[in-house]
Formats: structure tokens, sequence, C-alpha cells
């Protein structure tokens, strides 16, 4: 695993993705699920790591993968998939994930506060991780914290912009068709946030995430 970026298996998404995710999104808007499984597929390690970014968590990370193409599909049963403007469906699914995140990390809380009151009723016992890669994982974790709470100095909407174009590599094309603004609205947003950052450009783990 590579720090603070890692593969679930398929493919590393949707860089390389062609105007074919236009048939796929055509097919998904009338429920086929195979269109759902090919855009799968190529986007879900991009959503994966997005989603990573977002919660600094690998666990939630996994949630929001699942929970956003379960969002998909249920839009596209109840016929409320709009057409894919863009040639790839990433930036409209890191969108998603991103919306998604919100409702993860609230479950996430409760379960912390069901978990912690369990360990209080069984006087503070703790069940051992021996999972080989969990050091690693708790590293990339506390680094990407780090980052997240720097960014949480800039507004949302220059972070979006970070996100997208910066972490996920959506052009500056996608990710305004994705937010619904324009394409020198991004640009600027990117702007404003990298002078902002400026400022707390000394953490090690911030500047490996921008550069």
């Amino acid at each position: 695993m590579s720090t603070m970026t890692a593969s679930r298996g398929g493919p590393m998404t949707g860089v390389g993705a062609t105007a074919d995710d236009r048939v796929l999104w055509s097919r998904l808007a009338a429920a086929d699920d195979a269109a759902l499984t090919e855009l799968y597929r190529r986007h879900c390690d991009a959503v994966y790591n997005f989603a990573f970014r977002r919660t600094a968590s690998w666990a939630a990370a996994e949630d929001v993968v699942q929970a956003t193409f379960t969002a998909v599909w249920r839009r596209a049963r109840a016929g409320a998939v709009d057409p894919l403007r863009a040639e790839t469906a990433r930036a409209v699914l890191l969108v998603m994930a991103g919306q998604e995140c919100a409702n993860v990390a609230r479950s996430a809380r409760r379960q912390r506060l069901l978990h912690g009151r369990i360990e209080a009723d069984a006087g503070g016992a703790v069940s051992p991780d021996h999972a080989a890669s969990t050091a690693a994982r708790v590293d990339d974790e506390q680094r990407m914290s780090e980052v997240r709470r720097a960014l949480e100095l800039i507004p949302d909407v220059q972070r979006e912009a970070i996100e997208l174009v910066v972490w996920s590599h959506c052009s500056l094309a996608e990710a305004a068709t994705a937010l619904g603004v324009a394409e020198g609205t991004v640009k600027s947003r990117l702007h404003r946030a990298r002078q902002s950052l400026s400022t707390v450009i000394e953490i090690d783990a911030l500047k490996e995430a921008l550069s």
C-alpha cells in the first residue's frame, strides 16, 4: 500500500476511462445492473481513495464505497439518474461519495459510542488487534487526520476543489460539470485554496498530499 493510497483489486479507476462511461451511464439509468458492475470496476479505487482522504479512515472508506454505489443503484431503480455530461463518471461519483462521507461519519460516531458503552459494561476489556498491517494503516490514518485538520482551515468549496482536481486527478472540466459551476470557478477555488494552505504547508503530510 503506498502512503495514503490503496487499491481495492480493480484497475486504478477513471483516469483512463473513455467515453464508454456515457454509454454505461445511459444503461445504468435504465437500471442495468451489469452497467453498475462495470462502473464499480472502473471507479471503485478512486471512490475508495477519495473517501479515505475525506474521512481519514480506511474502514470508513470501505463503507463509503458501498454506500455510494448503493445510492447510485437506488437512484437508477427510481429513474432519478441524470444524463452524464462528461466523458467519465468519475467526478460525479466522487461528489456523491462526498455526500455519503457525512452519513458514514455519523454512523461511525454512533458505533464508537456503542463500543464505549460495551467496554464500560465489560470492565474496560479491549480485544487485541492482530492484523499485520494494522500499524501501517494506523500511521496512514494519523497522517491523513493531520492533513484533514489543515484542510478544515479553508472553505468547503475550496477543499472540494482540492479533493477532486489535486487528489483525484479530475480535469477542471470534469470537476466543474460535477459541481455545477464554471471551469473558471473551479480554477479560482484551487488558486485560493493553495494560497490559504501555503501558511500551513510545513506539515509534511500536507506537502505530500498536495504534490
